[in-house]
């Protein structure tokens, strides 16, 4: 197995162009602040960046906590990859994370200013410590619901070469809890609140009531009543009022709602 690692300060771009480099280099697997990728998807691991502070997230980072780095060495051995590209702020990080992972030394090693330009590097600082913006090298599907209640963005990139189709690859930019001076909470109230006005858009709904929101630590599921106007066909106007109130609710909120279970109680003539 041979390692390569991408070694750069933190907020310097590393995991923006991890991407890219692992493409040039034929790597299938990347070991980024935590987690195990291949591809567009999560093999195993935890994210840092769901770490309330900034030393917790150091310690996922490096794969201190032993259930955590078990779970990426059984997937590792189970995968057997030929190449990994790892991710550090250092040489000492990376070191630490192959002895963790019990992985060989890293073979190759490339720095940040290596495949980036000091403009490059500086628009990711200011990125991360003006917005507090981290960047995780896979789509906004593939982490969302372990990242239900944060703030994140698609990042997608179209690269395109010589005699080769245009691929787009998508990130996703999060902005983690110790991002943020001090923390927010949605209440249940401001859920419900949007709901309401979510369905009142919604042509053909008169009213929606008896609201429950159940919190998962994946997202929430909303259950909810309906009263609709006669004459409209039920199964695509509620179908239309979910998906109204879902976009609303995790455009305003960042929530994952897992479902919408819906009821409808009543029918009226308008």
């Amino acid at each position: 197995m041979k390692i390569v690692a991408l070694i750069g300060h933190s907020g310097s771009g590393k995991s923006y162009k991890a991407i890219t480099l692992a493409k040039e280099k034929e790597i299938e697997y990347i070991i980024d602040d935590g987690l195990l990728i291949k591809g567009n998807k999560i093999v195993a691991g935890k994210s840092a960046k769901r770490e309330n502070t900034i030393v917790s997230a150091i310690r996922r980072a490096v794969f201190m906590d032993s259930i955590h780095r078990q779970e990426v060495r059984n997937a590792i051995e189970q995968n057997k990859p030929s190449k990994i590209l790892i991710l550090g702020t250092s040489d000492k990080m990376i070191d630490k994370i192959t002895s963790s992972l019990k992985l060989p030394d890293a073979e190759e090693r490339v720095y940040i200013e290596d495949i980036s330009t000091e403009e490059e590097i500086g628009i990711a600082r200011k990125f991360r410590k003006v917005e507090g913006k981290h960047v995780i090298p896979v789509p906004t599907f593939e982490i969302k619901k372990d990242f239900s209640g944060y703030f994140i963005d698609s990042l997608k990139i179209w690269r395109k070469k010589e005699n080769i189709k245009e691929q787009v690859v998508e990130k996703t930019v999060v902005r983690p809890t110790f991002s943020y001076r001090g923390k927010y909470t949605i209440s249940d109230g401001v859920i419900k609140d949007l709901l309401r006005h979510a369905a009142s858009k919604v042509i053909g709904i008169s009213k929606v009531y008896g609201i429950r929101v159940k919190n998962l630590e994946q997202g929430i599921i909303i259950s909810l009543n309906a009263e609709v106007i006669y004459g409209n066909p039920i199964v695509p106007l509620i179908k239309l009022m979910q998906q109204q109130t879902i976009y609303e609710v995790e455009n305003m909120t960042s929530l994952n709602i897992l479902a919408v279970d819906v009821m409808v109680k009543k029918m009226i003539i308008a």
